[in-house]
């Protein structure tokens, strides 16, 4: 069925001066309301209280110019949110220049629908734990470049697709109130990423968290489970513009993108696989933690430790000079498997080279090039990294390395994983760095293996993921 309802009128709150009532069949209770038209919807809205669940009839709704569906001050609870779902996942679209509009409202839950308006989604600071799951965006490429803007604390984007995109602009940007702060304890989680196709040199992001003026203040962000496939729009996929997140278990397939720790300090990227795609990890800044990343058959540079045009990044900084690269400092690289790409360990060679970083207990296995490629390494630690294959050994310190046939055996997955009698098993050294667990699920112990994979013989927790684990369809 396709319901095509119009608004009169041009101002936002006449959505609510026409109010219809209209109900699908059956009974509607205090916390179950159904509507039909968005005059029913913006009366709906109006009137939820805690709990309540308003459902929207299957069909394209289209927002007339100068309007939109307003929440404001409306306030759910942790326990009994207010939800806005669709009949089923998709069946409602929203159209127009906008859709829905938020001010000064919490714990609001909006699922389900087909977005395919022309301006941006904002999530604003005044409001706080709002939740996006289960949407689809496309949104109009004649529109705003950004398709959703998060700047409220305590949001979830979860298990949404964002996909077809041809222009410059980016699917989700994560900023905060003000010029320089960041929006708090953020989870973007189990969403599909897909078919950016922007052919220039940047500004095609799927995500950005941060930008350069944020780049000092704390998010607590969690970016996890979710899936890039064919993200081409920019050298990053996950731009990473502010500091202490956490970048995990996410897959990122055939895409020009990679991970980036852009700007910030105090992130950690774990157990992401990267396969297929151009570029694999760069990272800048001071102490991050990049752990147990499977990166392979990348046609770039697999993993890049950045150096800088400044040492760091400093409050007070010109808007000219906060764009710049400040070099990785004091990072731990350790338990990644570097496997068939075209670049693997390199560095750059801009004026402040990276200091003080650890790179131990990694896997790189190469038939072409050097192994190592590193500008300036002053003050350095390498320890019981395991190096094979045709490429040389470039220039990693004879004492950081050894090199043996680590015996990687291909997985249903298509994972290289290490099999029976490898080298790596039982020789990582390096202490200190809490890796409780490997890329798969499985439990490091006291005694563990290099590379990413620790060797077990128990069926694999987590896999590179597909398009059935992630979007509005996933458990």
């Amino acid at each position: 069925m396709q319901r095509r309802t119009f608004l009169k009128g041009t101002a936002v709150t006449a959505l609510g001066a026409a109010a219809l009532t209209a109900t699908l069949s059956g009974s509607a209770s205090a916390a179950d309301i159904p509507v039909a038209s968005l005059a029913a919807l913006q009366n709906a809205i109006n009137g939820a209280a805690p709990g309540d669940r308003i459902i929207v009839a299957d069909g394209t709704y289209t927002v007339p110019t100068g309007s939109a569906i307003t929440i404001s001050g409306k306030n759910g609870t942790g326990a009994a949110p207010i939800t806005i779902v669709s009949e089923t996942r998709g069946g409602a679209v929203l159209r127009g220049a906008r859709g829905f509009v938020l001010s000064n409202s919490s714990n609001i839950t909006i699922s389900g629908f087909a977005f395919r308006q022309s301006t941006t989604l904002e999530i604003p600071a005044d409001c706080s734990a709002i939740r996006l799951t289960r949407n689809d965006f496309q949104f109009a490429d004649t529109g705003d470049p950004y398709w959703v803007v998060v700047r409220a604390d305590d949001s979830k984007i979860d298990r949404n697709h964002f996909h077809n995109k041809t222009t410059a602009g980016i699917f989700l940007v994560v900023d905060g109130p003000g010029s320089t702060a960041m929006a708090q304890n953020l989870h973007i989680f189990r969403n599909h990423f897909s078919d950016h196709t922007f052919t220039g040199d940047n500004g095609g992001e799927p995500i950005r968290l941060g930008v350069s003026g944020r780049a000092l203040s704390a998010a607590g962000a969690y970016v996890e489970y979710n899936l890039f496939e064919r993200c081409n729009g920019d050298p990053e996929a996950i731009s990473v513009k502010s500091s202490d997140n956490t970048v995990r278990y996410n897959t990122i397939r055939d895409s020009r993108g990679g991970i980036v720790l852009r700007h910030g300090n105090r992130s950690r990227v774990e157990g992401n696989h990267l396969i297929g795609g151009i570029d694999g990890v760069r990272v800048y800044g001071n102490d991050h933690v990049i752990v147990n990343n499977y990166l392979s058959g990348l046609s770039g540079r697999a993993l890049v430790v950045g150096s800088g045009t400044t040492r760091d990044h400093t409050p007070g900084e010109t808007q000219e000079q906060r764009r710049g690269n400040d070099a990785c400092d004091r990072a731990v690289i350790a338990h990644n498997s570097l496997i068939n790409n075209a670049g693997t360990l390199s560095g750059e060679t801009r004026t402040y080279e990276p200091q003080d970083v650890t790179i131990a207990d990694n896997l790189l296995v190469g038939d072409s090039g050097s192994l190592v490629a590193m500008g300036a390494t002053s003050g350095f630690t390498w320890r019981s990294n395991l190096l094979w294959g045709a490429a040389a050994n470039g220039n990693i310190p004879s004492g950081g390395f050894t090199r043996a046939d680590p015996r990687l055996g291909q997985g249903t997955d298509g994972v290289l994983r290490l099999t029976a009698g490898s080298p790596a098993i039982g020789a990582a050294t390096l202490g200190g760095t809490v890796v409780a667990d490997d890329i798969d699920g499985d439990q490091r112990g006291s005694v563990r293996d290099i590379g990413a994979d620790e060797y077990a013989t128990a069926p694999v927790l987590r896999h590179p993921l597909t398009a059935a684990d992630v979007g509005p369809n996933a458990a």
